[in-house]
């Protein structure tokens, strides 16, 4: 349901007639990321986009991006595509902004002066807005103003001084132009770092200087340094989307991960996927204290994501892990599929994912060292393999439950346990003390290459 109407502001002083603010109100929730082009994507500012663009789609509203370019000497093409990039990675599509258009652009504050001139202008006739030392300062009510926090509260302040809203070079300054992009663009939500919180006085001024309607605020904790000692900065380990990108994250697990940076879903779940997330978030479940960055904990969302994949997106992600360790594999082979969904529940990464699967698709695989001590480390490995060996010669049922019947049997024959038979033969069929399920390990590999392998194993580690 939309609804619209004018308020005349205020007689131009400067010949050109009438000025009108034009405000359409809606019940639509709009709501706004408003990024700074000058560096990369930091996982601050991704958590904010994030928790914007998962208001609007949880009540139904839009989200907009706005690009805060109005630093001619630090802001880049390289890092608005850096943020837009990263944006799209992680599944934050826009509704209005760069790439999309919308009603009420331009969405690029430089290409907005002209408004920006009206809007001064309107201030001006009201009295509130005069020249100083070159520069053009917003004249305050003096009367205190309660900022109504989705999360904090009421918190009440008194702006005392008057401050500027334009330079002495005629750049306009960040409080007075994100208030006239919130008012034109018709944001019905800020939702912003709790850093702001003390800009928000400032803010609640103009609005009410302009007349304009007030949107909602609601101010997200910080994210902290691992080691809890201040916030996280570019420089801090971990701290750029980018990273997680490039380490073959999954987007969904980083998503997932940011949702939980000051944000309690009140489930006692942390894993879950994102119509759940969409469903359960609003600002009843945003803490106030602020939230601390741990990469571990990233990585293991990562590797819970990775484990529930469907099988024909897992199998797609580890074909490009083996192929960027040189490895090609076909999918449209019963054995590859068999075999790196075999690994799958044992991944933690796809950065390190060549090496748990690799053995699978060479004969030539190296024999680790240290997987050689800890599998040596006692008992006689040699005198086991050798008679895994010729048991494997004398049979050719390699399903699992005819593996673990047959290796049991061996094992009560020879008076030892069936655990004894197992590291060696893990290690001469993968050379790792570690890795997927070993019966059906086996069963996968088939008969072939199990004798094939054992014989190549007692020929080089008798050596």
């Amino acid at each position: 349901m939309l609804f619209s109407f004018s308020v005349k502001l205020a007689e131009s002083k400067t010949g050109s007639g009438s000025v009108f603010l034009r405000i359409k109100m809606s019940e639509e929730v709009r709501v706004r990321f408003a990024p700074s082009p000058t560096g990369f994507f930091h996982i601050g500012s991704a958590r904010t986009a994030l928790f914007n663009w998962l208001y609007a789609k949880h009540t139904g509203g839009k989200f907009i991006l706005r690009i805060e370019d109005t630093d001619k000497e630090r802001n880049t093409q390289e890092s608005l595509d850096v943020i837009m990039d990263g944006m799209k990675w992680l599944g934050m599509d826009w509704d209005e902004g760069p790439g999309v258009g919308g009603n009420y652009g331009p969405y690029y504050q430089s290409q907005r002066d002209d408004i920006y001139r009206q809007y001064l202008e309107i201030l001006r006739s009201k009295g509130r807005a005069y020249d100083k030392d070159g520069a053009v300062f917003f004249k305050v009510s003096g009367q205190k103003q309660v900022l109504h926090d989705a999360v904090y509260g009421d918190v009440e302040r008194l702006e005392e001084k008057d401050f500027p809203i334009f330079r002495s070079n005629g750049t306009p300054v960040f409080h007075f132009v994100n208030v006239v992009d919130d008012i034109c663009m018709r944001i019905t939500n800020v939702i912003r770092g709790q850093d702001h919180l003390t800009n928000t006085n400032k803010h609640i001024e103009l609005f009410k200087a302009f007349d304009a309607p007030m949107p909602k605020f609601a101010h997200i904790p910080l994210i902290l340094k691992s080691d809890g000692k201040g916030k996280m900065s570019k420089r801090d380990r971990g701290a750029l989307v980018e990273e997680y990108r490039q380490k073959n994250f999954l987007p969904e697990a980083v998503r997932n991960y940011l949702c939980m940076l000051g944000w309690n879903p009140k489930n006692d779940r942390e894993i879950m996927g994102l119509p759940e997330i969409v469903e359960l978030f609003d600002f009843g479940g945003i803490v106030k204290s602020n939230a601390r960055f741990d990469e571990r904990k990233m990585a293991h969302f990562n590797t819970e994501h990775l484990r529930a994949l469907e099988p024909d997106k897992f199998c797609q992600l580890a074909q490009a892990a083996l192929a960027e360790a040189g490895i090609g594999v076909d999918l449209s082979d019963p054995y590859t599929k068999a075999a790196l969904l075999l690994c799958q529940p044992k991944v933690t990464d796809m950065e390190n994912f060549a090496p748990l699967a690799s053995f699978f698709f060479s004969e030539d695989f190296p024999y680790d060292q240290l997987s050689k001590e800890k599998t040596f480390r006692k008992g006689d490995p040699m005198a086991r393999l050798a008679e895994l060996s010729e048991l494997f010669d004398k049979t050719d049922k390699f399903d699992v439950d005819s593996l673990h019947d047959s290796i049991g049997a061996l094992a009560e024959s020879r008076g030892v346990k069936p655990s004894e038979y197992f590291p060696i033969l893990r290690y001469s069929l993968t050379g790792l003390s570690g890795g997927p399920d070993l019966l059906p390990m086996l069963s996968v590999m088939g008969a072939q290459r199990v004798r094939t392998r054992t014989k190549r194993a007692l020929a080089e580690l008798s050596k």
